[in-house]
């Protein structure tokens, strides 16, 4: 099993609570809040879709999770483990020019589409994450809205909500939930470490990509989740409302086609 196992196993229990409950932060000291930074390269002359900005995202984030350092034993296991076992919180930051380049250093895996590039970062304390990555702004992230046509054959897809309007930098965060959500149930399926197998050699290739009303209706899962990922193969994001959106929120639905 990989670090992704207690995601799984809280899957049905999180989409059942009560929406009031899913973002009490109570008890957090704010400084002890573990995050995944999730920078989204926005260069000023040349910026990137929409669509290939969010696939690189979703990418990004399941690829430091999965990655073998992440493994038990690995050098990246504790702090992956740390932040799986608790809310998978994630803070999209946009960069350019030298502060792009500055992040490559930083732990954590980089996605190049032709048209849209993201790295996301091994998870990490908010007070101790480092000056390059502090830098960067959260706000700006906005990019125009493009038309993408179908998704492509073999991947899965990650539909966005047609219910509320979500920042760039705040879809980038929920689909990179979903495809976390997605591997981590894949993998307790038989024959699901195959299927991961494959997936990563596909560099875990997602297609994002705005659901229509009747869309959504079609793929969301109802009151039964468990029945849902078994019988159709998809699974649902309900966001903890931090930021931009109520709490309860189902922000995305990711479908293995």
């Amino acid at each position: 099993m990989s670090v992704l196992a207690p995601l799984a196993a809280r899957y049905a229990h999180w989409l059942g609570l009560p929406a009031e409950s899913t973002g009490d932060t109570t008890e957090e000291d704010p400084d002890r809040v573990v995050l995944m930074p999730v920078v989204l390269r926005i260069e000023r002359g040349d910026p990137p879709t929409r669509t290939a900005l969010l696939e690189a995202a979703a990418s990004a984030a399941l690829a430091v999770t999965l990655d073998d350092r992440a493994a038990p034993g690995g050098e990246w296991h504790e702090a992956v483990a740390t932040w799986v076992s608790g809310r998978i919180r994630k803070v999209s930051r946009r960069a350019r020019g030298a502060h792009w380049q500055a992040v490559q250093q930083l732990p954590g895996h980089t996605v190049e589409l032709p048209t849209g590039s993201a790295r996301a970062l091994l998870p990490s304390r908010v007070a101790d994450m480092p000056r390059e990555l502090t830098r960067l702004q959260i706000s700006g992230s906005e990019v125009p809205v493009d038309e993408p046509g179908p998704p492509e054959p073999g991947v899965p897809v990650l539909w966005l909500t047609p219910e509320t309007t979500m920042t760039a930098g705040k879809a980038a965060a929920q689909v990179g939930h979903a495809s976390m959500l997605l591997a981590a149930l894949t993998e307790q399926d038989t024959g699901g470490a195959t299927r991961l197998r494959e997936w990563a050699d596909r560099d875990f290739r997602c297609a994002v990509r705005q659901a229509d009303h009747a869309t959504w209706r079609r793929v969301s899962p109802g009151a039964d989740p468990a029945s849902a990922w078994r019988d159709r193969g998809v699974v649902a994001v309900r966001d903890a409302g931090f930021t931009e959106i109520a709490p309860g929120t189902v922000t995305v639905i990711a479908e293995w086609r």
